[in-house]
């Protein structure tokens, strides 16, 4: 038999290739070498300029994905999460700087636009699936790697307490699609707080837009994510004690040992 975790995605090479390098790359690498020597400034040899900058930043996470979708042989949602944002990040890009080396105006309110869409998609997708044959739920939280559901599910149909059973999916799917409502309203409030005075005029705004998405990038990982893994863990913890009561199954015995 084939073990199961030898496919399962590592999640600190998805934080570090996801997140933290793309950081440091818009952050060290984006200045342009003529620039800085229009400027009167040293060019360091790992400046490659703003565009090769983004190019790099954006292959990292793409190509991730790629590779994980070829040694997994089957679909991942987390990584088609972020392939998701990759493309929109790439295309937003291209469609904001212009040829003469400015940016649009309106960067600012498009870009935090795109990071507010993907949680906020996320949160209603989660909703309209509960009554679907695959309620998102179950990708994200109650799944087979977390609980016993097989168990679980036969000891609701013994005492016949289906309806007190999807009550209880349903609460946590609302718990759950919040937690993105929220992460979409503050994806939006971070974008702006990083680009106000942004002045997508100056011959350096390009190397500036790059620097304000890293930290707009490296920011949310930390002020956004943090909240929202508390919010599922939260989440988590109310549906295992909602079904302890309602199966009489030990916690430790509602999930899978580890």
């Amino acid at each position: 038999m084939s073990n199961p975790k030898a496919t399962q995605e590592n999640p600190l090479a998805n934080i570090l290739i996801n997140v933290i390098i793309p950081v440091l790359i818009l952050s060290y690498l984006s200045k342009d070498p003529a620039l800085q020597e229009k400027l009167g400034k040293i060019a360091k040899p790992w400046h490659i300029g703003p565009h090769k900058a983004m190019v790099l930043a954006l292959i990292l996470p793409l190509g991730y994905g790629i590779w994980h979708y070829i040694k997994t042989r089957k679909g991942n949602l987390f990584s088609a999460l972020g392939l998701a944002s990759v493309l929109l990040s790439g295309g937003l890009t291209v469609y904001l700087w212009n040829a003469n080396g400015t940016v649009k105006p309106n960067a600012g309110i498009l870009f935090g636009v795109k990071e507010a869409l993907i949680p906020l998609v996320l949160g209603i997708a989660i909703l309209t699936s509960h009554r679907s044959p695959n309620p998102l739920i179950r990708a994200f939280l109650y799944n087979d790697s977390i609980f016993d559901v097989p168990k679980i599910e036969r000891r609701i149909a013994e005492i016949a307490a289906e309806k007190e059973y999807h009550e209880l999916l349903l609460g946590a799917t609302k718990l759950l699609a919040a937690s993105f409502f929220v992460s979409s309203l503050l994806n939006l409030g971070l974008a702006q707080w990083f680009f106000r005075g942004f002045d997508a005029h100056t011959i350096s705004a390009l190397e500036t837009y790059n620097a304000i998405i890293a930290k707009v990038t490296g920011w949310g990982f930390a002020v956004i994510g943090a909240p929202i893994l508390a919010c599922i863990f939260f989440t988590l913890q109310r549906l295992l004690k909602g079904l302890e009561k309602l199966t009489g199954i030990k916690s430790d015995d509602l999930m899978l040992p580890r």
